[in-house]
């Protein structure tokens, strides 16, 4: 969820009852938009995380020790200088809005004490950590904001510090009953319930409205004039209760693969299906959380090169596929040249040397029209002939060698699709390392000097049991999915695949034994979740493994087939990873 003002006091609540007041001991700045606090209070210690990047701006407490640059930022070095040794006095969230303020007392240049405050703004793009002085007055920002960048509110040293302009919007903790009723009267009625939250009232998350909205009607975009009033504010006013009681309840949703969507300082029910997990302290929360997302970071940052060499080939393929394909359309003349040289020679009869046409009757054509037909006046009406076939021929050999060249293409372009498809749901950096393996074995090894492949394929499928017991295999990449398939597999599995579109082979291990109806829709879903198939229902092809061949020669991953059976099921991963 976007970190709102709900979010901040919670936090801030749990900070004060862990520290209250804290000694700074280091000042650290990992990255380029983030700084840590370790901070100490009696026996305990952690760090308080600014974090101002505009992807996931937020304020924490963690114990997740990041590596930091050899050489430390200006706004960094400035922070130790002034920060380091002093204790956090008081902290304050101005307005009730996502700004916290932490007063620290410390020791000026001159050994005097004094009072430095530290202002972390999260709103969005234009979140910033702001040092103020006793004064109220900008010392200096991670995010200097000048009149160039914004003629409303400007962040500049000796600048006094403004709180940013809030919208005229109610505080939802301090509404009534009459006062509920009374604005949802006067919002229009087409409206979501969503819109009202977000509309009427300060400081709430889209995520928390679409919760409050499903909690109403079941549904997250249900207009006004359909929900049940008193169900509404039945919903809103346990919401409001929350707020005011500080109960909250840390929870993360994963998909699932497992991977972290969205997290809440409340249960998510709107998300159906997701996996849901509460913690006891939003320390926790947010370690877990961001640790899984910075992983699947990383991991997507280290495959850009990948990505580049695929986008690459990828245009290189479409554009040989496009000059194939006109030539195509142009050796498709063929035919006219074969029906000129048949009517040349038809008429041979009555032409003549030089002459530059004539007309006769096109008896191809079922309704037997004149055409005329052009002459090269050099050569004699038999040369003419030969000449008309000789077009012909080089049009049906240049057919013959497009097509086979085109269907060549056409797989390698669903070859990269397939890659790019199982590049996109890496997981690890083993999945990186046999990506790149794959595409050195495939012929891509000039785009990929200094690589050294690995000696052998490491088998490592995604396990999964049906309902009824049985092994599920499934391919992490092409080279995996023609180890499971030719090696692995017994002549009796059953062998899933989407159809006609990239994505993973499903091995079903039956052990020589008939699975159940419901052990094949599983499988099956499963392929389909495992590919890059969009939508409600998804043709996924299903056989014994016997009948599966690979043509010699061909990419990893690609096979043929026949006898083989067509399932229509949604994409879905209901079963649990073994």
């Amino acid at each position: 969820m976007a970190f709102d003002a709900y979010m901040m006091r919670a936090v801030l609540t749990e900070y004060k009852r862990e520290f209250g007041e804290a000694k700074i001991e280091k000042v650290l700045q990992p990255r380029n938009d983030e700084v840590d606090l370790v901070i100490h209070s009696g026996k305990k210690s952690s760090r308080l995380v600014f974090n101002v990047g505009p992807n996931a701006p937020r304020l924490q407490l963690s114990d997740t020790v990041k590596e930091n640059p050899l050489q430390a930022p200006m706004f960094c070095m400035f922070l130790r200088k002034h920060l380091t040794g002093g204790k956090i006095i008081s902290v304050d969230q101005p307005g009730f809005d996502r700004i916290a303020v932490f007063t620290v007392s410390c020791y000026d240049e001159m050994g005097f004490s004094t009072v430095k405050k530290l202002v972390c703004e999260i709103m969005g793009k234009y979140a910033n950590l702001i040092v103020l002085d006793s004064e109220d007055k900008v010392i200096t920002a991670l995010k200097i904001i000048d009149f160039s960048a914004s003629t409303v509110r400007q962040v500049l040293p000796g600048l006094k510090y403004q709180i940013p302009e809030k919208q005229p919007k109610l505080d939802p903790t301090e509404i009534d009953r009459e006062l509920f009723f009374e604005k949802l009267r006067q919002f229009p009625k087409e409206r979501t319930v969503e819109k009202f939250i977000t509309g009427v009232y300060s400081g709430i998350a889209t995520q928390i409205a679409r919760e409050i909205s499903y909690r109403t009607s079941g549904k997250t975009d249900m207009p006004i004039e359909e929900i049940d009033k008193e169900r509404f504010y039945a919903v809103f006013s346990a919401w409001q209760k929350l707020l005011i009681e500080e109960d909250y309840s840390p929870t993360v949703a994963y998909d699932k693969n497992g991977k972290p969507i969205d997290y809440s300082y409340m249960d998510i029910s709107y998300l159906v299906g997701a996996q849901k997990k509460k913690f006891d302290s939003f320390k926790a929360l947010f370690d877990e959380y961001f640790a899984e997302k910075d992983r699947l970071e990383r991991i997507h940052q280290r495959a850009h090169d990948l990505l580049t060499l695929l986008s690459n080939a990828t245009a290189r393929t479409e554009r040989k596929l496009a000059i194939q394909r006109e030539d195509l359309i142009e050796s498709e003349k063929g035919a006219v040249y074969k029906k000129y040289a048949d009517l040349i020679t038809a008429n041979i009869y009555r032409l003549e040397r030089g002459m530059e046409s004539f007309k006769a009757i096109d008896y191809y054509d079922e309704n037997c029209p004149e055409i005329e037909i052009k002459l090269d006046s050099r050569l004699d009406p038999s040369k003419n002939a030969q000449k008309m076939y000789k077009l012909y021929n080089k049009c049906k050999t240049a057919k013959e060698i497009l097509t086979e060249q085109i269907s060549i293409w056409e797989k390698e372009l669903l070859y990269l699709e397939s890659v790019k498809s199982f590049l996109e749901r890496a997981e690890n950096e083993q999945d990186l390392i046999d990506i790149r393996d794959e595409l050195y074995r495939s012929g891509y090894a000039s785009k990929m000097r200094g690589y050294k492949p690995t000696k052998s394929v490491k088998l490592r499928p995604i396990k999964y049991k049906t309902s009824g017991g049985y092994r599920l295999l499934v391919g992490r990449n092409n080279l995996q999915n023609d180890e499971l398939t030719f090696r692995v597999a017994q002549k009796n599995d059953i062998w899933f695949h989407v159809k006609d579109i990239p994505g993973s082979h499903v091995i079903m291990v039956t052990d020589g034994e008939e699975p159940s109806e419901k052990d094949y829709t599983e499988a099956a879903e499963l392929a389909a979740y495992y590919s890059k198939a969009k939508g409600d229902v998804v043709a996924v092809d299903y056989t014994r493994v016997k009948n599966i061949k690979k043509p010699q020669g061909s990419k990893p991953g690609f096979v043929i087939y026949k006898t083989n059976y067509t399932a229509y099921v949604k994409p879905s991963c209901n079963l649990e990873e073994n």
